[in-house]
């Protein structure tokens, strides 16, 4: 018997179902007899909240359903395993609960935080002699892990934010009176969702006037001098910045004005506010209407935007994980590769995990400009093949349909 059991964890994407499907159909094809899924994660695991998701998944419908479902279908957690040393108890429980499972193979959808994850129930399983075999499924809006070419979830949100930076050019030049646009972007400590605004610009429209990335030291008085000088020159200014940018002594724009309480378990702080601060000091220093535009959670869960490319892409690198594990293989991550730019085409390659786990990509600095306000014509190529394309949501009294986990 070989049962294999798969969670999702931290921020969700459009796409995350897609890997969730990937790894499900190709256990299920390779002889797979039960495959389990975590609900909550790991922490679901811990709380032996477990599913039958072929009780879930029961025929062609639901696996469509399903790739074009946003969010994590068996649901998310940010619980942070701690250090093996001294926590011997906590290995032990979730070892004993993968053996009562008669689990065979184990995979985890997820970032930086579940690469982790995966690197410690490695470790553990050859410390103690276990024959699971532990694999890592890259998952993340941010496109922060490290050896993958991109994350799957990185090019649907970057398409989700692309198309609606042109919309937002053109509500600005409604009127014959200046209005500054601020878009806050995700993006703790990289930019590349921020970066994905330039795309924007083309033959239809101007495209933002400022970018800036938590790559480089903000300067808030220089933001809003160049702001102004800009102003000068144009109606309608767009300006699309990362919420995690941060000035010189190393705060968050946004903790200028707001005191940030919540921090996760991984000690990420919640950032929120950046664009309504820089809006308002443009408002207060020229007098101008100004908008602050959150993107927030929208950039993740527009699932009726999703890129066809990411949507591909995330059910095969999930596919290859599954085929690695059942060919012997554990402590890796199924990475994404760039074999060609033109036309573009990407393969999978396996990682070791502990080189990904815990281990931030960030957007290298030849790919921003000298004076930190825009991208260079590199980092859009890099990023515009992972927006190619779309997947059609199914479509039922004029809304898109999705599956939900029924328990």
């Amino acid at each position: 018997m070989k049962n294999v059991i798969v969670g999702q964890s931290g921020g969700p994407t459009s796409v995350i179902n897609a890997s969730l499907l990937g790894v499900f159909k190709t256990a299920k094809d390779r002889g797979a007899d039960i495959v389990y899924g975590m609900v909550h994660g790991i922490k679901g695991l811990l709380d032996k909240d477990v599913v039958d998701l072929s009780k879930q998944i029961k025929n062609d419908l639901d696996m469509d359903l399903l790739k074009r479902t946003p969010s994590s279908f068996l649901g998310s957690c940010r619980y942070k395993l701690p250090a093996i040393e001294g926590n011997e108890k906590t290995y032990d429980q979730i070892f004993a609960t993968l053996k009562e499972l008669d689990i065979y193979a184990f995979f985890y959808i997820g970032g930086n935080d579940s690469m982790d994850t995966i690197d410690k129930l490695s470790r553990y399983g050859k410390k103690i002699g276990s024959p699971i075999r532990f694999m890592g499924c890259p998952k993340t809006i941010d496109n922060d892990l490290a050896i993958t070419d991109h994350t799957p979830g990185y090019g649907s949100a970057a398409k989700y934010i692309a198309a609606t930076t042109k919309e937002i050019i053109r509500d600005g030049l409604v009127y014959d009176y200046p209005v500054v646009s601020v878009i806050e972007v995700m993006g703790r400590n990289a930019g590349w969702l921020t970066a994905a605004a330039a795309l924007a610009k083309g033959e239809d429209c101007e495209g933002v006037d400022m970018i800036y990335l938590p790559e480089r030291v903000f300067d808030v008085d220089a933001f809003v001098k160049k702001t102004g000088e800009m102003l000068k020159e144009n109606r309608s200014i767009v300006i699309a910045v990362s919420e995690g940018v941060k000035v010189a002594d190393g705060r968050y724009v946004c903790e200028l004005a707001d005191h940030v309480d919540y921090v996760d378990a991984f000690g990420h702080k919640q950032l929120a506010g950046t664009a309504r601060y820089l809006a308002g000091k443009v408002a207060e220093k020229y007098g101008v209407k100004t908008r602050a535009i959150e993107l927030s959670s929208l950039q993740r869960c527009a699932a009726h935007i999703t890129s066809r490319i990411d949507v591909t892409e995330a059910f095969n690198s999930a596919g290859a994980a599954v085929k690695a594990a059942f060919e012997g293989k554990t402590g890796m991550v199924a990475c994404l590769k760039r074999v060609s730019e033109d036309p573009y085409m990407c393969i999978t390659e396996l990682a070791n995990v502990s080189d990904i786990a815990n281990v931030e990509k960030k957007v290298p600095a030849e790919w921003i400009t000298k004076d930190g306000t825009y991208v260079t014509p590199e980092l859009i190529h890099y990023i515009r093949p992972l927006i190619q394309s779309e997947i059609t949501p199914l479509w039922v009294d004029g809304l898109p349909r999705h599956l939900r986990l029924v328990k």
